[in-house]
């Protein structure tokens, strides 16, 4: 491949940290694997360089209802308008959950309510540096937006005149990626929960002209039940037909996107098929020790199956992985109804797994209710600057908030 191909990616330096040293935050704030301004302008000047397995129930066709379900839309009903509900003084701040380039993620409890939630904190200063402005605005106004059972649900937003405060659901069962470095990788019918319910969040995020742009298991959250929530939409955007900007985790960027070519809905379904290989094999296909060799090898479009990889699962990564659009299942004219339809899907009763009616095949081990926050890691704490009222430079850049 030609090395001018790379030259113009905005980057992240990405490496899979270990069980120790995981980011757990129940809503992750940028983290490092995510593209910064500075590594950007580097990046241009430098150019190139065991848990038990359970059967999914069995369904041979989607059915009518299935489909009606799956398609069932509240966005046009649902107004974007976050702010003005919640104030700093509303919530008693437990513990840090997980922190990041741009602030850090709280555990608190409501003085109302007496329940629990995470409370993700945003620096401005950081986020203007960052030139993370538009990322920021168009977070909270998609997740302001959805709503399904497979997506975290914000409440509510507010600000100071430093901080940037985003008022979501308190998800107790960590992450999945957590669970995923315990397991080592999971089996077949385990892996295949999570794809099915993934997908599922997905086309619901497609069928309102959202694209995710950041699909990884570090962003998947469990619940008390064992049923995923996905997190952290600042990469995610309203794309009616394409978009060109460059961002992502380097193990899961598709192609089209290396080569700064313009990208429709469908890198999400190659970020799909480079999850269920991670699920299944333990690691993901293009991993290398830096970033370019990643790049390289996603380029070069070679994967490799682990033998003990199920046949029906080679055969839809094989039409997930691939950079031939023409040829990637959900960007065919079928839909992502052509992923639901395969066979390594063949067990999978959708309108059941919609409702959280089957069984999940883990339940973290945690107490619901009480604000356990034994599966996530512990964080140094750190003197908070939360509800300055000082003159703020920065208030015409997030007026939504």
């Amino acid at each position: 491949m030609r090395p001018n191909l790379l030259l113009k990616l905005v980057h992240s330096v990405h490496t899979k940290p270990s069980d120790s040293d995981s980011v757990t935050s129940a809503l992750s704030t940028t983290p490092s694997e995510k593209m910064d301004y500075q590594q950007q302008q580097q990046f241009q000047a430098h150019g190139m360089p065991q848990i038990p397995s359970q059967p999914v129930q069995m369904a041979s066709h989607i059915s009518q209802a299935d489909q009606d379900a799956i398609q069932q839309s509240l966005l046009p009903q649902r107004s974007t308008v976050s702010k003005g509900k919640y104030s700093l003084s509303d919530f008693h701040i437990m513990r840090t959950l997980g922190t990041g380039s741009f602030g850090r993620v709280h555990l608190v409890r409501s003085v109302h309510n007496g329940r629990y939630y995470a409370v993700k904190v945003l620096k401005k200063a950081q986020v203007i540096k960052m030139k993370q402005v538009e990322h920021t605005n168009d977070e909270r106004r998609m997740l302001k937006l959805v709503e399904h059972p497979f997506l975290i649900r914000m409440w509510g937003t507010f600000q100071d005149s430093r901080n940037l405060f985003m008022v979501m659901d308190y998800i107790e069962g960590g992450e999945l990626f957590s669970l995923l470095r315990k397991s080592q990788r999971f089996p077949n019918p385990v892996a295949k929960f999570y794809a099915a319910e993934v997908t599922l969040a997905i086309e619901y995020l497609h069928s309102h002209n959202i694209i995710y742009r950041d699909l990884k298991p570090e962003n998947i959250l469990l619940d008390r039940n064992g049923h995923i929530k996905i997190t952290d939409f600042g990469f995610a955007k309203e794309v009616t037909t394409v978009t060109w900007t460059l961002c992502g985790t380097p193990d899961y960027i598709a192609p089209e996107v290396i080569t700064t070519k313009p990208y429709n809905k469908s890198v999400d379904w190659w970020s799909l098929g480079i999850l269920i290989y991670e699920m299944l094999a333990g690691y993901t296909p293009f991993y290398d020790t830096t970033p370019m060799k990643t790049y390289e090898k996603i380029l070069a479009g070679k994967v490799i199956f682990p033998s003990f990889m199920h046949a029906d699962a080679v055969d839809l990564l094989t039409k997930l992985i691939t950079a031939d659009l023409t040829r990637r299942l959900g960007n065919l004219s079928g839909g992502p109804a052509e992923i639901r339809n395969h066979a390594w899907f063949s067990e999978v009763v959708w309108e059941k797994l919609l409702a959280k009616d089957i069984e999940t095949p883990y339940e973290p081990p945690i107490t619901a209710g009480v604000g356990d926050s034994s599966l996530f890691d512990h964080y140094p704490e750190e003197q908070l600057d939360y509800g300055a009222t000082t003159e703020d430079p920065f208030a015409q850049y997030f007026v939504e908030f």
